[in-house]
């Protein structure tokens, strides 16, 4: 990591691992800046969240630039998501089982084109329960790992584009730009739904936030995972 001010603020574009927490790449760096600067306490925080099967750019805040989260928590996500067809999964990724298995009708790319305009602009979506989202002080997968299933509300998300990139049936590859608090893992699930057969999200890495991308990620942080 670079030879900068962590204290009075910087903003890092980082590319998040697969299966490491957005939590844990805070802690990383963290660390990291503590021990190669000899600092005892620095804040760092994330400007948006990324499942941990999920990849791609993760905006870090340190220092006082933290107080500025919520400028940017707030901008558009770009995603590439590859969604399985012909199975649903309780998280609505592979994290879990694959269940309700049934037959992948022969869609063209023409109908999964269709389906993908039904969720283009304004829409009503239900988050997984499998999510850090809070009910009465206590997030959501915390209970469902226990059986106990809280009622979600639908929250109103605009997909600004949903474009079918690849089909190689049963996986469909999306190209994806919408609102903050949009889950890709609900799109999934919902465009299973819709097309008959059910799905789930395989894959997802997201590619840019607002104007920054993931081509901007230096170099210089790759290490930064390193143990």
């Amino acid at each position: 990591m670079s030879d900068v001010n962590y204290l009075d603020g910087q903003m890092l574009l980082i590319d998040k691992p697969y299966r490491m927490t957005s939590f844990g790449v805070v802690n990383r760096i963290r660390g990291r800046i503590r021990a190669k600067y000899g600092i005892k306490k620095i804040k760092v925080g994330h400007a948006g969240t990324l499942d941990p099967l999920a990849t791609g750019l993760l905006i870090i805040l340190t220092g006082k630039k933290t107080k500025e989260i919520s400028s940017f928590t707030g901008l558009d996500k770009t995603y590439e998501a590859t969604f399985k067809l012909g199975a649903t999964t309780p998280c609505f990724d592979r994290e879990m089982e694959e269940e309700n298995i049934q037959d992948v009708p022969a869609f063209t790319r023409a109908d999964l084109e269709k389906i993908a305009m039904q969720f283009s602009g304004d829409i009503e979506q239900f988050p997984p329960v499998f999510s850090a989202i809070k009910v009465d002080g206590k997030k959501l997968y915390e209970g469902a790992r226990k059986g106990d299933i809280q009622e979600v509300k639908s929250r109103s998300v605009t997909v600004h584009s949903f474009e079918i990139t690849k089909v190689e049936l049963p996986y469909v590859y999306a190209k994806i730009r919408c609102s903050k608090g949009t889950y890709i893992r609900s799109l999934a699930n919902d465009f299973g739904a819709t097309a008959g057969c059910g799905a789930y999200l395989y894959d997802l890495r997201r590619t840019a936030i607002g104007d920054f991308t993931i081509d901007q990620v230096p170099e210089v942080y790759e290490g930064v995972w390193e143990k």
